[in-house]
């Protein structure tokens, strides 16, 4: 087995619920009495209960409640008149279908990821009894370097879930649904923005607010335990292991070797540069084939855009995603870099002071993960090959081997290696330089805004009835606070050491 290098670690985002935004394990920024208030709570929290200020909270729960239910209309009206290419080539009911299920598979997997990093530390026997589901999980995940290996696979199967996920829901070209007018038509049908909130809210940032402080009634399930086998499965059959070359190039260039790379027998690394070899070939045909497929005009891009136009889109956004993947491992890398050796970095240093002032780290990640979700769906319609019946394929291939390109495979393993991966590897080599890139200062003003605005905040509503809806409790009640833990384990070491 291979091992992922430390720079693909994701740390676990944590979410205070009411605030509308997480709050990451490794910031350090406290609250002051004067920004808490007198009762202890933060604002946005109070400004739940607290008469007139309670009036913008509640305007963006609605608003973007609204947003929700429409877009939620609107993608079902679409598939159910064989508006999509999913309805359009299989069945309505089949695309209706596979697209809540990978709503939810999607949801498993965002807040799932969270629970194993954050779950790591904590002592197996708390729960063992309690959560007999989780306790499977966490022991295969936490085993020698599967958490890591996990977070590969599970990048790819995200990719993958919402490639799928745009093929049974994005609207074909031309398509029109409940008699809207054209301009809700291009706003909320054609750009896709009906099926990216719906993605965003309800597959993403709901679950990751349960997940956050509900992490061991969040896992404990066999879907979990499904997902963390598949992820596994799709690292080790070697599809990413070209990111691990990326790995050993910067490595190079750094000077630093990876902790996380074992000493492997003669057999064991001719079976990992097999692997390596594999991976980069089939990112190269996949390229080939997504090029060629570009320049012919034979994908679900939007209609009307010329084909090189639609080229240069493609790497722009796979850049832009992968500056935003980046940025949070470098934001995460530089947290407690000594402030006179970061003011040397006069871009980075910018950056730096914006984003860990308040709670701008918190309100970046949640805009972040709007942004990265916007782009994933229109990389996914830019990649996705589109062949008839009747037309020529590409390459000439049989009808067959076409099919399986217009699967969107081939765009998902371009997206998660080159727009993903390999740019956390290049952050964590060198996070002050990609810092320093004047890009970030705008990039992270836009997540600012997109938070701001209050689009997704329906996500809060909805988290809150999905958790009495699945009796969630917060893991204090299972496991007590960290500091009656490590005075449990004192007493039993010291009971221990007395017996002895």
């Amino acid at each position: 087995m291979s091992a992922t290098p430390d720079s693909l670690q994701v740390k676990p985002t944590k979410f205070d619920e009411g605030s509308t935004s997480p709050s990451s394990g490794n910031t350090t920024d406290e609250e002051t009495p004067e920004q808490r208030g007198s009762d202890g709570k933060s604002p946005s929290q109070g400004n739940l209960k607290d008469g007139h200020h309670n009036f913008a909270p509640l305007f963006k729960y609605s608003y973007s409640l609204v947003l929700l239910l429409f877009s939620i209309v609107v993608v079902t009206a679409t598939i159910f008149t064989d508006q999509t290419k999913m309805a359009a080539d299989v069945n309505a009911a089949v695309a209706f279908i596979l697209l809540w299920v990978l709503t939810l598979w999607l949801a498993v997997m965002e807040g799932g990821q969270g629970c194993l990093v954050g779950l790591q530390p904590v002592d197996k026997t708390l729960f063992a009894k309690s959560h007999p589901k989780a306790l499977k999980v966490t022991k295969l995940a936490h085993e020698g370097n599967n958490l890591e290996r996990f977070i590969v696979g599970r990048q790819f199967l995200v990719v993958l879930v919402i490639f799928v996920i745009n093929m049974c829901g994005s609207a074909l070209k031309g398509a029109s649904v409940l008699n809207l007018p054209d301009f809700m038509v291009e706003i909320f049908i054609n750009s896709g923005v009906a099926l990216i909130l719906m993605t965003t809210i309800l597959g993403q940032l709901t679950a990751q607010v349960n997940a956050a402080d509900c992490m061991l009634d969040f896992i404990n399930n066999y879907v979990m335990l499904i997902t963390t086998h598949v992820s596994l499965f799709i690292e080790m059959s070697g599809l990413l292991h070209s990111v691990y070359l990326v790995q050993f190039i910067f490595a190079k260039i750094t000077g630093k070797a990876s902790d996380s790379q074992p000493e492997r027998t003669i057999p064991q690394a001719i079976f990992f540069w097999l692997r390596i070899v594999f991976s980069v070939a089939v990112l190269s045909f996949s390229l080939v084939v997504t090029l060629v497929a570009l320049f012919d005009g034979k994908t679900t891009m939007y209609s009307g855009v010329p084909e090189p136009v639609s080229v240069t889109l493609l790497f722009a956004l796979m850049a832009f995603v992968g500056m935003m993947e980046g940025m949070q491992i470098a934001l995460f890398a530089v947290i407690n870099l000594p402030k006179d050796e970061l003011q040397k970095h006069p871009q980075a240093a910018k950056v730096c002071e914006m984003v860990f002032s308040r709670s701008h780290l918190q309100a970046f990640l949640i805009g972040r993960q709007i942004c990265v979700t916007c782009c994933m769906f229109i990389v996914a319609r830019v990649t996705t090959c589109s062949v008839d019946e009747g037309e020529s394929t590409i390459f000439g291939v049989s009808a067959g081997v076409q099919n399986f390109f217009n699967t969107g495979l081939l765009g998902a393993v371009i997206t998660t290696i080159i727009g993903s991966l390999a740019w956390r590897i290049i952050a964590s080599a060198f996070p002050v330089a990609f810092l320093s890139n004047p890009l970030n200062y705008l990039t992270i003003r836009l997540c600012l805004f997109l938070e701001a605005s209050g689009v997704c905040s329906a996500a809060w509503v909805v988290a809150r009835v999905h958790r009495k809806v699945a009796r969630f409790e917060p893991d204090v009640e299972y496991l007590g606070t960290p500091e009656s833990r490590e005075s449990r384990k004192q007493i039993a070491d010291d009971l221990e050491l007395q017996e002895n």
